[in-house]
């Protein structure tokens, strides 16, 4: 451990399992006290309660701006603020575009992209108060290049960072700085098998990323070791795109 996030106070949405977990430990990891969100409340509590005393849990839907205030809340009185969000929470869904439903566009938008929407307005006050702070988008290979059947999902990853970089130049002068990892198939439950999506090159290194390896590049955005990063989007592929 060489605390990296001493002192700091995240909220990380989807913390509760799988990728999300992986980010949440490795921030506690770093010294820092962290708040996972999530809907999965058995899950969430369960990592809370192995992480120890500075990693509460709290039932965050990230579609719902009452959720968020309440998680900024709870960040705030328990820790002290909030120095870093990380916009983990997402649903994932292959459908073909004659196929898609504007019902399901919709579903997979709020989490995918009004969730962080509202993420990041929620925690602007919060991290002004601290001085600044990090935002990290967790956007996806599939907001850079295109898979048969993911127009919705790779629609709200796009979009991602594009909000991403708006948001980037927005809050520069309030020393707030937002960026985007764009992590390619992960070995988590959306994706539990050594199999690649249909469509997708097998990547460069020729296997899965552990989801280890995606938080170690989450928890470089978050840290001062990026100080100097901002609008960035950092991919996370194992050269996949390389051809």
């Amino acid at each position: 451990m060489s605390n990296r996030c001493e002192g700091k106070v995240a909220i990380v949405t989807g913390g509760a399992r799988g990728q999300g977990e992986r980010i949440v430990a490795t921030l506690a990891g770093e010294g820092c006290s962290v708040v996972i969100g999530d809907v999965l409340d058995d899950e969430g509590k369960a990592v809370a309660d192995a992480l120890g005393q500075n990693t509460i849990y709290t039932h965050l839907d990230v579609t719902d701006p009452a959720g968020w205030s309440d998680a900024v809340a709870l960040a705030t009185s328990v820790f002290g603020g909030v120095d870093i969000l990380v916009n983990n929470a997402a649903i994932y869904r292959k459908q073909l575009h004659e196929d898609e439903t504007v019902a399901e566009l919709d579903r997979i938008l709020d989490v995918n992209l009004h969730g962080p929407f509202l993420g990041i307005q929620a925690v602007i006050p919060a991290m002004r108060a601290r001085g600044g702070g990090s935002i990290v988008n967790v956007s996806s290979l599939a907001g850079t290049t295109s898979y048969p059947a993911h127009g919705s999902y790779s629609m709200s990853k796009w979009a991602l960072r594009g909000l991403t970089r708006t948001a980037a130049i927005e809050l520069a002068a309030s020393n707030i700085r937002v960026n985007a990892v764009l992590p390619g198939n992960i070995r988590t439950t959306m994706s539990p098998t050594t199999a690649a999506p249909d469509g997708e090159a097998p990547t460069g290194l020729k296997r899965q990323a552990d989801p280890q390896e995606t938080a170690n590049v989450v928890l470089f955005l978050a840290s001062d070791d990026a100080s100097f990063v901002n609008g960035t989007d950092l991919v996370a592929d194992g050269g996949s795109l390389l051809g």
